[in-house]
C-alpha cells in the first residue's frame, strides 16, 4: 500500500475479483442499510430479553433523525460500491483507502470508475458532502465493530487539502420576507382542508422560526405519539410550542398576528377545527380528493415543496428564471425570514430560533442588517 501523503504514485490494484485488502465481506451485506449495535433476535434468548432487544433497536433508531439515517445509508452504499469496483474491501477500514476514496469524491471520479480505470468528467462532491460521507463511513465502521481513525494523517491531511482547495462559502437559502409570505398565502386554496393546513404551516413555520422537521413533528398535545418532536398549547395570547432539540427541550412563543389574514393562531385554530383533530400529529395528509384528513404525519419534505410551490405561484423574485427561484427557496426560508425581518433585540430572535450563540443568529439576519452600517461614510469618505 503506497503512502498517499508522502508519495504521488498511482495506487495499483492487483487483478483479482476478491478484495485483496483486509477481510473479504459480502458486498450485499456491506451495501445494505444502517447496522444496529444490538444483536439480532435470538431464539435461545428468554422472551423478556428478546423484547428488550427490540426496544433497544428502537432506541438506536431514535438516536438520529430519519434524514441522517437515509444519508448515512446512502453514503455507506456509495463507499462500498467504490471499494467493490477497485477490488477492495471496506472492512476492516484502512485510512489510506478512505483517503483515496475522498480524493476520488473531490475529483469527481468516485462514481462508476472501475479498477485500473479512472473515469473523468464526473461531478465533484462539495466539501460538505465529502465531510458527511466521511462521518457516515466512521459511524458505519464503528457500528460494525471496526472503528476508523479519522485523525489518521492519511485522512486528515487529505481532507485539509480538500477544504483549502475546494471550500466555498455556504449557500444559504433566500429568506422569505413578510410581504413575500402574504403574497404566498394569497395563492393557497380558500375554503379547502389542504389550503387551511398549508396556511397554518406557513404561518406557524415563519412566526415560530421553525425547521421543517419541527413543523411536521408537532402533536396536538404532550406524549401523543412516539415519533413526535413536540406539541402545542393554545392560549388566549398565542401558541406555546414545546420542542425537543439536539440540546434538550425549548419553548417557542408564537403570538397573535396584527390581522386575521396573517394570524398564526387563527390559521391553526381553523385547521384544527375543520380537520376535526383531537389527538396525535398536528399536520397530516389530506386525502379523498381533499375532503378527508388521514392519520399519518406529513413528511418534512412537504414543507419544502409547499414553500417552493407558493413562491413560484406568488411571483417572489420574479426577476429570476423559474428554475433558479426554485433553488433559492426551501423550508429553511421561513426560519431565515423571521430572523431577517423581526426588528427586535437580537437576543429575542436568538431565543426563538434556539441558537446557542448570537453569531449563528447573525448569519440568519442576512437581509435585515445588510448595509445598515456604512463604514465608508463613517470613515469620512
Amino acid at each position: 500500500m503506497p503512502q498517499i501523503i508522502d508519495e504521488t504514485s498511482e495506487f495499483d490494484v492487483p487483478d483479482s475479483s476478491t478484495p485483496p485488502h483486509g477481510t473479504a465481506v459480502s458486498a450485499a451485506k456491506l451495501s445494505t442499510g444502517l447496522p444496529s449495535p444490538t444483536p439480532e433476535s435470538n431464539a435461545t434468548l428468554p422472551a423478556h430479553l428478546q423484547d428488550l432487544t427490540e426496544r433497544a433497536r428502537g432506541y438506536v433508531a431514535a438516536a438520529s433523525s430519519a434524514n441522517t439515517r437515509r444519508a448515512y445509508a446512502g453514503d455507506w452504499k456509495h463507499f462500498a460500491a467504490w471499494c467493490r469496483r477497485q477490488n477492495l474491501s471496506p472492512l476492516p477500514p484502512d485510512p489510506e483507502i478512505v483517503g483515496l476514496y475522498i480524493t476520488a469524491c473531490a475529483s469527481g471520479t468516485a462514481s462508476g470508475s472501475a479498477a485500473g480505470i479512472t473515469r473523468r468528467g464526473g461531478k465533484p462532491d462539495s466539501v460538505s458532502t465529502i465531510e458527511r460521507r466521511l462521518a457516515a463511513i466512521g459511524w458505519n465502521c464503528a457500528q460494525r465493530g471496526s472503528p476508523l481513525d479519522r485523525k489518521d494523517r492519511a485522512i486528515a491531511t487529505v481532507m485539509a487539502g480538500i477544504r483549502n482547495r475546494h471550500a466555498a462559502p455556504p449557500r444559504q437559502k433566500e429568506a422569505i420576507m413578510p410581504e413575500d409570505l402574504i403574497a404566498m398565502l394569497e395563492t393557497l386554496e380558500r375554503g379547502t382542508l389542504r389550503g387551511m393546513r398549508d396556511r397554518a404551516m406557513l404561518l406557524i413555520g415563519f412566526a415560530g422560526g421553525l425547521r421543517r422537521s419541527e413543523i411536521t413533528g408537532l402533536d396536538l398535545g404532550r406524549n401523543q405519539s412516539e415519533d413526535g418532536r413536540g406539541w402545542i398549547e393554545i392560549t388566549d395570547k398565542g401558541v406555546l410550542v414545546t420542542l425537543r432539540g439536539k440540546t434538550g427541550w425549548r419553548e417557542v412563543e408564537i403570538g397573535r398576528g396584527s390581522s386575521d389574514a396573517t394570524c398564526p393562531l387563527l390559521a391553526l385554530d381553523t385547521w384544527i377545527r375543520f380537520a376535526r383533530l383531537a389527538k396525535g400529529p398536528l399536520f397530516r395528509r389530506v386525502t379523498g380528493r381533499g375532503k378527508d384528513v388521514g392519520p399519518d404525519r406529513l413528511n418534512d419534505q412537504e414543507v419544502a415543496r409547499l414553500v417552493k410551490k407558493a413562491v413560484l405561484a406568488a411571483g417572489v423574485r420574479s426577476d429570476l428564471p423559474e428554475a433558479e427561484r426554485g433553488q433559492l427557496f426551501a423550508g429553511h426560508s421561513l426560519r431565515a425570514g423571521l430572523a431577517s425581518s423581526a426588528e427586535v433585540d437580537e437576543r429575542h430572535v436568538q431565543k426563538q430560533l434556539g441558537h446557542a450563540s448570537a453569531e449563528m443568529t447573525r448569519r440568519y439576519q442576512r437581509r435585515r442588517d445588510r448595509f445598515r452600517v456604512n463604514l465608508t461614510k463613517a470613515a469620512g469618505l
